[in-house]
C-alpha cells in the first residue's frame, strides 16, 4: 500500500520544470476542459483500482456522443469499445481505466451504472470504454479485487477542478521508468480552446528517463539507483480531451500524437507494451437519434498543429506529473516501488 499522498508531493512546474511554451489551464490538468470529471476508487491493500474520466453525464453521454478517435502506438493491451469508436467516431460513455484482469469487473460496472441513470440503454446497448495497464508486479490479479462497484464508487467520486494523482485508483500498482508511476495530468491552451491529457504510467526501465530533454535516467542509474523492477514491460494509456471542435478522423490524428509526447519521457513502446491512445471533443457532439442533414463549424486541417503541439507537451509533461505525484508503494511479494526522490532529481538535472 502506498505510505503517503499524491498532494503532499510537488508537480513538475512547483519544480520549475516547464514542457514547451504553451500556457497550461488554471489547473494543469485534464478537467480544465470545461465539465470534465475524474474520480477514482482506490483499493489500498491490493494495490489496485479504477479511475473514471466522466465528460459528461451518463444520460447526456448516451444521448449526445462526443466526436472520438482512437490510435496505438503498440497493441499488447485493450482498449474496449475501440471498435465502435473507430466505425461511428463517437464516445457515448465515461473512459474508465483498471488493471488488465479487471476489464471484465469494470466493463460490467459501466453498464450497471449507466442502465441506473438510463433505462433506455436496455434499447439500444453501449460498448463500454475501458483500458488497462498490467498491474500485478505489485498487485495479485488472482485476488479479483476490482468489482463492478468501484466503478460505480470512480463515478460518484469524479469532480472537477484539481484531483489526486499518482498511486490512486487505477493507478495504485503501476510503475514507469524505474518509479512508482500510475496517474498523471496536464493541460494546454491554444488559441483560446484547451486541450487536457490523463495518462496511467506503467511503462519504461530507469536508464530511458528524460525530463525535459535531459536523460537524467542515466545519472540515476550511474549512482547506483536502479530500481527494484527492471523489466521494461508494461503499458501506458493516453486520454485526450478537447473543447476544439474537431471530427473524428481528427480526434484520431490527435490522439496519434500521444505516442510523440512518450517517447520524450523516454518509452520505445517495447514488446509487450500497450500504448493505447483516445481522444474527444467536448465541442462536437451529434444527437443520438438525430436523423437529416447537420452542420458544425470544426477546427480545418490546416489549424490541427496547435492541438498537436499541446497534445504532444500536456502528454510528456502528465507522464512526469504521474511520476512526480507517485508515492512509494509496497505491493505483493515484499516488493517495493520507491517514489520518485524530487530533490535528487533536480540537484541530477
Amino acid at each position: 500500500m502506498t505510505e503517503n499522498r499524491s498532494d503532499q508531493r510537488r508537480r513538475p512546474r512547483d519544480c520549475g520544470i516547464e514542457i514547451g511554451t504553451l500556457a497550461t489551464g488554471p489547473f494543469n490538468a485534464i478537467t480544465d476542459v470545461a465539465g470534465l470529471r475524474v474520480g477514482h476508487a482506490t483499493i489500498a491493500e491490493h494495490c489496485t483500482g479504477v479511475t473514471a474520466i466522466l465528460p459528461d453525464s451518463l444520460d447526456a453521454l448516451f444521448n449526445r456522443p462526443m466526436a472520438a478517435g482512437t490510435s496505438v502506438l503498440n497493441g499488447a493491451g485493450e482498449l474496449t469499445g475501440s471498435l465502435t469508436i473507430r466505425e461511428w467516431g463517437t464516445l457515448e460513455t465515461p473512459v474508465v481505466l483498471t488493471a488488465t484482469m479487471s476489464v471484465g469487473m469494470a466493463y460490467q460496472g459501466v453498464i450497471e451504472a449507466t442502465l441506473r441513470e438510463v433505462p433506455d440503454v436496455a434499447d439500444d446497448v453501449v460498448a463500454p470504454v475501458v483500458g488497462e495497464c498490467d498491474d500485478s508486479w505489485l498487485s495479485d490479479p488472482s485476488v479479483m479485487a476490482v468489482g463492478p462497484h468501484h466503478v460505480a464508487e470512480a463515478l460518484a467520486d469524479a469532480a472537477g477542478g484539481l484531483f489526486e494523482a499518482g498511486a490512486i485508483g487505477a493507478g495504485s500498482g503501476m510503475t514507469c521508468l524505474g518509479w512508482k508511476g500510475g496517474i498523471g495530468t496536464s493541460s494546454r491552451v491554444v488559441d483560446g480552446r484547451t486541450l487536457g491529457v490523463l495518462v496511467m504510467t506503467n511503462f519504461g526501465s530507469l536508464d530511458r528517463l528524460c525530463v525535459n530533454g535531459s536523460p537524467v535516467g542515466r545519472r540515476f542509474v550511474e549512482l547506483g539507483r536502479n530500481g527494484e523492477r527492471a523489466a521494461p514491460e508494461g503499458s501506458c494509456i493516453v486520454v485526450v480531451a478537447t473543447d476544439a471542435a474537431i471530427l473524428p478522423a481528427q480526434c484520431q490524428r490527435v490522439a496519434r500524437r500521444a505516442g510523440l509526447g512518450l517517447a520524450r519521457a523516454g518509452s520505445i513502446a517495447s514488446h509487450g507494451s500497450g500504448e493505447i491512445f483516445v481522444a474527444f471533443s467536448t465541442g462536437l457532439r451529434l444527437e443520438r437519434d438525430g436523423r437529416g442533414p447537420v452542420s458544425h463549424e470544426v477546427v480545418s486541417d490546416r489549424d490541427l498543429d496547435g492541438l498537436f503541439e499541446a497534445t504532444i507537451d500536456a502528454t510528456e509533461e502528465a507522464v512526469l506529473d504521474s511520476l512526480f505525484r507517485a508515492t512509494t508503494t509496497r505491493g505483493r511479494h515484499g516488493r517495493v516501488a520507491e517514489a520518485m526522490p524530487i530533490d535528487e532529481l533536480l540537484e541530477l538535472l
